[in-house]
């Protein structure tokens, strides 16, 4: 006889129980329903077993638990001559998933996220997992502005217990901010306020940058800068009252209303030092980035503290910390200022330690680092020693923690954690300069051989006017001191005629030593000697200075090169740079003993300025000599200097300004002066866009030949004036410019749309 003891319905949301004998002693479990799972599984998740007590507490605890597995939509517990049986409805397998109308989403992609959050085929189905997989996907079209987005599951039973789920995705438009209001701004514009926001109502290029579309995180970060903007212009107690996000009723609008409170504009009436000052008050003092009779700015006090810590920190007090403690009179409306400095103690650096170099050799890294074991503490030389190995291009990110060390209060370990990047390349490459049109180039190279810090490469371009083929090889380090010594092998093919710019064509071969001696962090002094041969072209249309100088010294001419120039590089990056500069001079000379003698001596100076956040000026000035000695009467003409174009003065014809052929060709010159002025900013529309930036510019310079008649400084000084955009782009950098010549004489050939398309070795 068969009785029953416990009933559970559906989903296990009640059990019931009719006892109709006592408590007996489990002689066997038999389970019954199963399709696909395994018996053993089953007893694996029982709490009971044979020879256990059978009792109500057991039953309800067996049900639970097989509940639990997730694999029943029903289990029912019976008793048979002291036998339990288990009669099990088992859920059915997902056997298909099908996504319909995705277009924001790749279908995988949804599927793998689905899949995450334990929702995926060859799995058991499970309603409460379907409506919880539903609403995750619904919150990813959230997040890309979708809030109209219906999906619909539906289930479908097969045969075998299996179903197949198909999502139908309505995906509906990508609501938009309609409106973003300030309550409360009086102090300044709301206009001005919203500028602040990387959210925005739309502009031009909204379809590339989604700043339209609604983020709670973005909101987040421009809340703080509205804050960090009030308080850095006085503004100490400036809160945020609310916050309120609304939609329309069609869910394609987005409202947002900020209330602020600004409070009361606070100057600095008084700045005092207090605790233990290693350093002497005024020292720490001319740190101080706010003074008294200032408006307060958050910004700069934390620039302030920042400096002081710093310079604790350049002591060895590694864990020094400056407290500020603010003291408000509302009614003069000014704050004073106690910075309590608490230095710790000295501390020490006992080990260096690298991490994540699997190829890069451990020395290339410690020859980079300027703290070293043993030595005390210094923060400056911990930020230089980071600064130097992101420098050698080796590494995608570079990571310097200072843990104390265990049980030791003035010793820390410092530990470089590198990831390492691919440092060979086999490339090809397309570019287009104006004026010398397609250029092809392919270039194999390999800046870490063997994780020895040493480079090598070989390329070539094949363009219009300019072919050119090298192999070249860097030793940064050939002595420990970190004298570099390379190798240069080269062929270059000049034909200037192709675009009828000047009547001649070189081809040159050379090979050349060069060697770098690091005099400071920022200055190297290079070196090169070499050996080049050259052979002249010339044409029955040619100059006549052409001619002449081919008669006198041949059409193929042997030359020994000799380099020496010094460089000093202060920029905070060598993409887009904000502050800092590089300063450049340069002696280039034909030496005695070769066909020909010449020397060329150029100088170039650059600074930028920052003039805020989003502004920068950029100032620029070269300047060039040359001339001939010795043997060689006057310069060899292929050596000119040549003026116009990107790159000197735009507007102006690529290599344009300065002396010209009585059939126009331009003849170059021996004397250059270029000056450029130019304010950068972001792109209008894309001022987070770390890829593309925009200037507006000046440009002047003067190209001439001390010894041509008619030839002078102030009859070659050109000007211009325009605007340009510089794109990092997946290809390469490109640069556009529109200048309107103002200095315009007759024969001078303007351009004022020239550009440079993608990468040319």
């Amino acid at each position: 006889m068969r009785m029953k003891l416990v009933a559970a319905a559906i989903l296990g949301l009640s059990t019931s129980a009719a006892w109709a004998l006592e408590p007996f002693v489990i002689k066997d479990i038999r389970v019954e329903g199963l399709q696909r799972t395994e018996p053993g599984t089953v007893f694996n998740y029982l709490p009971i077993k044979a020879g256990d007590t059978f009792t109500d507490d057991k039953a309800q605890e067996a049900i639970k638990a097989l509940f639990a597995t997730g694999f029943f939509d029903d289990v029912r517990v019976e008793a048979e001559n002291n036998v339990v049986v288990l009669a099990v409805v088992e859920r059915p397998v997902i056997a298909q998933l099908t996504i319909s109308g995705s277009k924001e989403f790749d279908k995988e992609q949804i599927k793998k996220s689905l899949k995450n959050n334990g929702f995926s085929e060859s799995r058991v189905f499970d309603q409460a997992l379907l409506d919880q997989a539903v609403q995750a996907l619904k919150r990813e079209y959230f997040s890309r502005g979708k809030y109209s987005v219906a999906i619909t599951p539906t289930v479908t039973r097969l045969e075998r217990n299996r179903v197949a789920v198909t999502l139908d995705i309505a995906e509906g438009v990508t609501a938009k901010i309609k409106d973003i209001h300030i309550v409360g701004a009086k102090a300044f514009k709301e206009d001005d306020l919203r500028d602040l926001f990387s959210l925005t109502t739309g502009g031009w290029f909204s379809w590339i940058t989604k700043d339209d579309q609604y983020s709670k995180q973005k909101l987040s970060a421009d809340l703080e800068k509205l804050r960090a903007f009030y308080q850095n212009q006085g503004y100490l107690e400036f809160s945020i009252e609310s916050t309120q996000v609304s939609m329309s009723a069609d869910k394609e609008a987005i409202y947002l209303t900020v209330n602020v409170n600004e409070g009361k504009r606070y100057t600095v009436s008084d700045i005092k030092f207090a605790g233990d000052l290693k350093v002497p008050e005024d020292e720490l003092s001319k740190l101080l980035k706010v003074k008294q009779g200032d408006v307060f700015s958050r910004e700069l006090v934390n620039e302030s503290v920042t400096a002081i810590s710093e310079r604790l920190g350049n002591d060895g007090y590694a864990f020094a910390n400056v407290n500020v403690v603010p003291d408000i009179d509302r009614e003069k409306e000014t704050v004073a200022f106690t910075l309590f400095v608490d230095p710790g103690r000295k501390t020490y650096v006992r080990r260096v330690n690298i991490t994540g170099n699997n190829k890069t050799r451990d020395e290339v890294i410690r020859r980079e680092m300027r703290q070293l074991e043993g030595a005390p503490y210094a923060s400056d030389k911990i930020k230089r020693s980071k600064d130097r190995t992101e420098l050698l291009g080796y590494f995608e990110q570079v990571n310097i923690e200072t843990p104390a060390v265990p049980d030791t209060p003035d010793q820390v370990d410092v530990n470089v954690n590198v990831k390492e990047r691919p440092t060979g390349s086999v490339s090809a490459g397309v570019g287009f300069v104006q004026g010398e049109g397609l250029q092809l180039s392919a270039n194999v190279s390999q800046s870490n051989i063997f994780g020895s810090g040493k480079s090598m490469s070989v390329g070539f371009s094949n363009g219009k006017v300019n072919k050119f083929a090298n192999i070249s090889f860097t030793d940064p380090y050939f002595t420990p001191d970190g004298v570099s010594l390379g190798y240069d092998l080269y062929l270059r093919d000049y034909r200037p005629d192709e675009i009828d710019q000047s009547q001649y064509r070189t081809k040159t071969t050379g090979f050349s030593v060069r060697s770098g001696v690091p005099v400071t962090e920022f200055d190297r002094i290079n070196f090169s000697l070499g050996v080049e041969n050259t052979k002249i072209t010339t044409f029955t249309n040619s100059p006549q200075r052409y001619l002449d100088f081919v008669n006198q010294y041949g059409s193929n001419n042997n030359t020994l090169l000799g380099t020496v120039g010094w460089a000093r590089d202060t920029r905070d990056s060598a993409l887009w740079p904000t502050r800092g500069g590089v300063l450049k001079a340069n002696a280039d000379s034909g030496l005695p003993g070769g066909d020909i003698e010449y020397y060329r001596l150029t100088g170039q100076a650059t600074g930028f300025f920052p003039l805020s956040k989003t502004f920068t000026l950029m100032l620029n000035g070269e300047v060039g000599y040359a001339d001939g000695y010795g043997k060689t009467s006057r310069l060899p003409f292929f050596q000119n200097f040549y003026l116009g174009g990107i790159g000197s003065v735009r507007g102006y014809d690529t290599g344009s300004i300065g002396p010209k052929a009585s059939n126009g060709d331009y003849l170059g010159g021996t004397r250059k002066i270029v000056a450029n002025a130019e304010l950068l900013f972001p792109f209008p529309g894309m001022k987070d866009n770390k890829s593309v930036r925009t200037s507006l510019f000046f440009d002047a310079g003067s190209l001439w030949d001390d010894k041509e008649s008619g030839s002078s400084v102030s009859d070659a000084l050109r000007y211009s004036a325009g605007a340009a955009v510089t794109w990092l782009s997946p290809v390469g950098p490109m640069k556009f410019s529109y200048a309107r010549p103002i200095r315009k004489k007759e024969g001078d050939k303007a351009q004022s749309f020239q550009f440079q398309l993608g990468t040319v070795f």
